[in-house]
Parts: C-alpha cells; structure tokens; sequence
C-alpha cells in the first residue's frame, strides 16, 4: 500500500467513525424562533429577544452604493444591533408595514440558512446550534429598492 493510499484509507475510517447528527424537529423549530426573536425583537424594541437570537460574535452587513458608483460594506456587531433595538429599533413604522415572513432554507448538522422578507428589506441570516442552542452569526441584508421608473 503507498502512502498516499493509507492516508486515505485512515481518513475514510476517521470519517466514518465521526457520528452525523441527524436534524430534528427540534432544530427547524429552534431555528425558526431565533429567526423570529431576531425580527419580532427588531420591531417590538425588544433589546433581550434580539440577544437571544445572536451569537456574540454576529457579524451583520450591507453593501451601500453612492451616485458616483463607490461601494463600501457596513459592519454591525451584535452589541450595536442590541443597543438600536433597545433604542427603538424597528418599532417606528406602523404594524401594517412591518413583515417577519421567515423561510428556512436549508440545515446541515449544526449550521442552518434562512430567509427573512422583512417588507423593506431582505435579511439572509447564518445560524449556528451553539451549546445547544441556534444562534444567528452572520447577516447579510439588501434594502428592497423600487425597480427603476416607478413611482416610490
């Protein structure tokens, strides 16, 4: 046998030894209520729900474009999305305008993608089962603009 060939060979093994947590109901279900304590927290100025949603080491961003065609991205931590939530956070636009439609999009052991259509916006959150619980660590979001020549 090469050397080469018993590398792979213990690899296979190792991998084959490693046990594969399976989803769970329980998953989708904590995925989604972390989703919906990130948005519902955002709106309702509730600083402990969005906390219970964030890993502390949340990475959140958007792209910005200006009419001269630089782009710069826009980092926010989970501290500072904490603190505008307890400052009022989303609470400012009437109910009717507000949307928490959450999709998740897909799970892998310990890492789940969802979807979020918050009406003026598009939030595509990263999730991570931490200690036992699913925690959002990145967000990447859009602003939903009107397509070009309509009316805002």
């Amino acid at each position: 046998m090469t050397r080469l060939s018993a590398v792979v060979a213990v690899a296979i093994l190792v991998a084959a030894a490693v046990p594969v947590r399976a989803q769970v109901r329980e998953d989708s279900t904590g995925i989604r209520a972390a989703a919906l304590d990130y948005i519902e927290g955002w709106y309702s100025a509730d600083g402990a729900r969005m906390a219970r949603a964030l890993h502390p080491e949340l990475a959140k961003r958007i792209m910005f474009s200006d009419t001269l065609g630089n782009s710069w991205i826009r980092n926010m931590g989970a501290t500072e999305l904490i603190r505008g939530t307890r400052a009022g956070g989303g609470s400012k636009p009437p109910a009717s305008a507000r949307n928490s439609d959450v999709r998740i999009l897909d799970i892998f052991q310990n890492a789940a993608s969802v979807r979020i259509d918050a009406g003026g916006w598009i939030d595509y959150l990263h999730l991570v089962k931490w200690q036992g619980h699913w925690q959002i660590i990145n967000v990447l979001w859009e602003i939903r603009t009107p397509p070009p020549g309509s009316k805002p």
